[in-house]
């Protein structure tokens, strides 16, 4: 393990800076609460500094509020002093906190940081070409992408469950086999008309849009990104587009539908690490791969269900996952 030296002396170094950031941008750290708790399969750092400290940033938005409580709980459980400034309003601010090294570690999907951080024009559809994507490219920005988790925040289509076993769907290409009548989608209005969504997405699949054979205009509704999960549950669509790890998936009785054709660009989470900090701590990447490959769509959508409808605080629910996994355990 490394003495504290230039990541460290780099931190202290941009405090007056860090201060006149957050001022600037209107951000502010997080409500620090986590929950006290011990060591499980997450162990203190061997030979770790009693001085070690790492900042944690992410966004402002339930699922990423989440993942930021898993990592300030996953770094303390490893010995480090933590800060935490998650919370932050909007991407490009968190993404400021982490390139110019004012932050150590962050969750960040990996599509979000091909398209709107690197400047790509098209996402990847495979996860794993994806992640490699942009994990190599974003090492000139002296960042570096943990392993990837399996969730999968993308767009998606879901159906009511009844309505699923009902009209015998299961993918998004078994859609052309329905009668014309059935196929009704809800949409939100950036999906409708951006050039990565609903059109080029139904000509994949094989279907014309505006066609009476296809999938005529009369059979899609635009309405608020709320309002597709309601007008989809109660029927007014077969098929809503929602995100792939929203939690009112479940609490609706909503099914996913699998992308047979992978239409859709990979958004998998991975922690990201500031490139320094990494080398000065590289055991970090190995308390990450402990946790990523347990936080699948289904644990997801459990966590951002009990925030958004059950009220529950982001770090309680991080606090309970991370119990439930032995990550870390309730002290005595």
């Amino acid at each position: 393990m490394k003495t504290p030296s230039t990541a460290r002396l780099r931190f202290a170094a941009a405090g007056a800076a860090f201060g006149l950031l957050l001022t600037g941008c209107g951000l502010q750290p997080a409500d620090s609460y986590v929950p006290d708790a011990e060591p499980g399969l997450i162990q203190p750092l061997e030979g770790l500094p009693d001085d070690a400290k790492l900042t944690v940033t992410g966004k402002n938005f339930t699922e990423q509020l989440i993942l930021g409580k898993i990592s300030v709980l996953a770094t303390r459980a490893a010995g480090f002093e933590v800060t935490d400034l998650t919370n932050i309003p909007g991407s490009q601010p968190a993404r400021e906190l982490m390139v110019s090294g004012q932050a150590d570690v962050t969750w960040e999907y990996t599509g979000t940081g091909w398209i709107a951080y690197l400047g790509m024009t098209e996402g990847i559809a495979d996860k794993q070409e994806q992640w490699q994507a942009v994990h190599d490219a974003d090492l000139a920005n002296g960042l570096t992408w943990g392993a990837p988790a399996p969730m999968n925040n993308t767009y998606a289509f879901a159906i009511r469950n009844e309505a699923a076993e009902e009209l015998g769907v299961e993918s998004i290409s078994d859609i052309a086999a329905l009668p014309v009548e059935e196929r009704t989608f809800c949409l939100e209005a950036e999906f409708n008309s951006r050039p990565d969504g609903m059109n080029p997405m139904l000509e994949r699949y094989g279907l014309l849009r505006g066609s009476p054979e296809g999938v005529p205009e009369g059979n899609i509704g635009i309405y608020d990104t709320g309002a597709v999960y309601s007008a989809t549950d109660t029927g007014e669509c077969n098929f809503g587009e929602v995100f792939a790890t929203d939690g009112r998936i479940d609490s609706l009785g909503l099914t996913v539908l699998v992308d047979d054709l992978a239409y859709f660009p990979a958004y998998n989470a991975s922690p990201v690490f500031y490139t320094e900090a990494l080398e000065e701590f590289p055991e970090l990447a190995e308390v990450f791969a402990q946790i990523a490959p347990l936080l699948t769509d289904e644990e997801l959508r459990k966590m951002n269900l009990a925030v958004d409808v059950n009220g529950e605080e982001p770090a309680d629910v991080a606090y309970d996952w991370m119990v439930s996994k032995g990550l870390i355990t309730t002290p005595e």
